[in-house]
């Protein structure tokens, strides 16, 4: 219980700053997650845009779009200032890769939907390509495609919610009242599945050792 109460002090604070501070209150929350957000457009950006997009661009245009839409936020906040800001960057992220990519993308909404049960095929590519960069040298390019598929379509087997709990603690490093906040689920919940995810991913990778070349 404590830690839920030091959550909802801070939640509380911050809010009370927004209605009170103005944009400077804005720019000053939104850059002490600034490294949070990074690593969310670093991690989740499709490396087909590598070169093409700085993902400082990526959250200038949300920090923008945050300050936009701040009053409508401030009416009612159902959630922290950090889950709603880093929801609105991540919008911002798929309009990129729709805008530069595939017209066709599922529709951001669906994205977000990972309680549905359906697919996050976004997820698990960032995953993917994030284990097959480490799994093999940049001289092994064919080798690193082919680890690539076999890493996406294992974790296209795992439990979605498992799946985004990974991604987020793992690679985005948020913490797991951040991340039981942000996916709806409580934090012993969020501690299991993020134990089980790893689990998973380490009999993934256990898997595809043998297709690591000398």
């Amino acid at each position: 219980m404590p830690n839920v109460l030091v959550t909802e002090d801070r939640t509380k604070s911050e809010i009370d700053i927004l209605r009170g501070g103005g944009p400077a209150a804005v720019a000053t929350l939104f850059e002490s997650y600034r490294p949070q957000f990074e690593r969310m457009v670093g991690f989740r950006l499709d490396r087909r845009l590598y070169g093409r997009v700085d993902p400082a661009d990526i959250l200038q245009e949300a920090y923008v779009e945050i300050d936009r839409r701040l009053e409508q936020f401030l009416e009612n906040p159902e959630v922290s200032f950090f889950v709603w800001a880093r929801g609105v960057a991540w919008q911002v992220l798929l309009t990129t890769h729709r805008n530069h990519l595939d017209a066709q993308k599922r529709d951001a909404r669906k994205e977000l939907q990972l309680a549905s049960g359906e697919s996050n095929d976004l997820t698990s590519t960032s995953i993917a390509s994030q284990l097959a960069g480490d799994f093999t040298t940049p001289s092994h390019g064919v080798i690193r495609e082919e680890q690539n598929g076999l890493l996406h379509g294992a974790l296209e087997q795992m439990d979605p919610i498992d799946r985004e709990v990974l991604a987020l603690r793992h690679f985005e490093h948020l913490s797991n009242t951040q991340v039981s906040e942000l996916l709806g689920i409580g934090k012993t919940a969020a501690s299991n599945r993020y134990v089980r995810a790893l689990k998973r991913m380490k009999s993934i990778l256990d898997s595809l050792d043998s297709h690591e070349p000398e």
